[in-house]
């Protein structure tokens, strides 16, 4: 959306009065948020990111400017940036957050900062002819050679595009997933490198599409549950907003459950959990899952009663209680063994069942937050009475 927003911006002619001002403000602006957030939230990525476009996009800035001692020169360097620019976003994208202020962050630092200053000495001394290799070209295209950049430059962008989005399809992250944007809307700052304030006003949007990224990061982590992928407390309180008139709600319990951290350790407690919430995911009658916190659940029901979701989180239950957890033998290898029938095997199987109660919206619970507290109630009678079973606030059950 943002990079639609900046060629929009670009391309209608209504806004270009705006061009050269958006230009004189907008690098700063991102720069500054970008390194004011990426300390913030200990994001090293986003500072060194928005290092690498800053520092393409003030030489491209100054080449447009300055009166080149040669053509040839001024395209050498153009050229050597849009080489190594993408480079430098790619391996960003692959590496993990270290910190900013740590040996490895520092080491990052010194590599990005490094770079000006060495092609600066390659072409103060000329040795630019180490980079002759980039004026190769690889197939004969009138369309390529109308493109400012030249085949290489071309193969490495495409190089960096593939990775990076392999890289998202692997996490699934929206972090991964803007770099690959980031990178996309650097390609066009490049393409319009004669024209100025574009190549500017592109690589301030990439900056800006790696900071939209962050901040939507940090906010799905608010809504969502990290260990289980659920959404978390906060999501549910919004839920609570938009319910309709009729519904109804259960709260689930993990039975045994600090049992089984006490006896097989935290991470076999983490794994049931998930474990849990992938059932929970599953549910039938249209039921939304959440995690309370602990090893509680809540499961939402919009437009249903009691009676209406009760087979429904029976099921459930009764799909957690036969399902066979196993516990993973110590002896275990952590590579897969190519002869499979010479793996140690663990007979070990925990058993997971869970207790729930479902209370609906009726004349003497008219809010989420009362709904919630009856459910609560009937999870308790579900727990006195034996657990791994289903209680309906006030009904009695056998």
């Amino acid at each position: 959306m943002l990079l639609i927003a900046t060629l929009v911006f670009l391309k209608v002619e209504f806004f270009s009065s705006l061009w050269s001002t958006v230009a004189d403000i907008y690098p700063y602006t991102v720069f500054t948020v970008a390194l004011l957030l990426g300390w913030r939230f200990s994001r090293s990525r986003l500072i060194f990111a928005i290092l690498v476009l800053a520092i393409a996009d003030r030489t491209i800035f100054y080449l447009n400017f300055e009166q080149p001692q040669s053509l040839e020169l001024h395209l050498r360097i153009f050229n050597i940036v849009a080489f190594f620019t993408p480079i430098n976003i790619m391996l960003i994208a692959l590496i993990k957050e270290r910190g900013i202020f740590t040996l490895r962050g520092m080491g990052r630092f010194l590599v990005i900062l490094g770079q000006p200053f060495l092609f600066y000495q390659i072409i103060k001394y000329k040795f630019e002819y180490a980079f002759n290799f980039l004026d190769y070209s690889i197939i004969q295209s009138a369309f390529l050679d109308r493109i400012p950049l030249t085949q290489p430059v071309l193969l490495i962008y495409l190089l960096a595009f593939l990775i990076t989005i392999l890289n998202y399809i692997l996490k699934q992250d929206v972090v991964e997933g803007n770099f690959f944007w980031a990178l996309v809307t650097s390609f066009f700052a490049f393409l319009s490198h004669a024209i100025q304030p574009f190549s500017t006003i592109y690589f301030s949007s990439a900056g800006l599409i790696l900071i939209a990224s962050v901040l939507e990061y940090s906010l799905s982590m608010a809504f969502r549950d990290e260990l289980t992928g659920l959404p978390a407390r906060r999501s549910l309180n919004d839920t609570f907003l938009k319910l309709p008139n009729r519904y109804s709600i259960a709260m689930i319990d993990v039975d045994n459950f600090k049992k089984i951290n006490d006896q097989y350790g935290h991470d076999i407690g983490d794994q049931v959990l998930r474990m849990i919430a992938t059932k929970l995911l599953k549910v039938s009658g249209g039921g939304k899952a959440f995690r309370y916190g602990g090893e509680e659940f809540t499961l939402i029901f919009a437009g249903k009663s009691v009676n209406e979701t009760k087979p429904h989180v029976e099921d459930l239950r009764e799909t957690i209680s036969t399902n066979r957890f196993f516990l993973r033998n110590d002896k275990r290898p952590k590579k897969k063994p190519q002869d499979l029938s010479s793996a140690p095997k663990s007979r070990k199987i925990i058993p997971i069942s869970v207790s729930i109660g479902v209370a609906e919206r009726d004349e003497n619970h008219d809010t989420p937050q009362e709904v919630l507290k009856a459910a609560d109630k009937a999870l308790l009678r579900a727990k006195k009475a034996g657990r791994d079973r289903v209680r309906i606030y006030g009904k009695l059950n056998p």
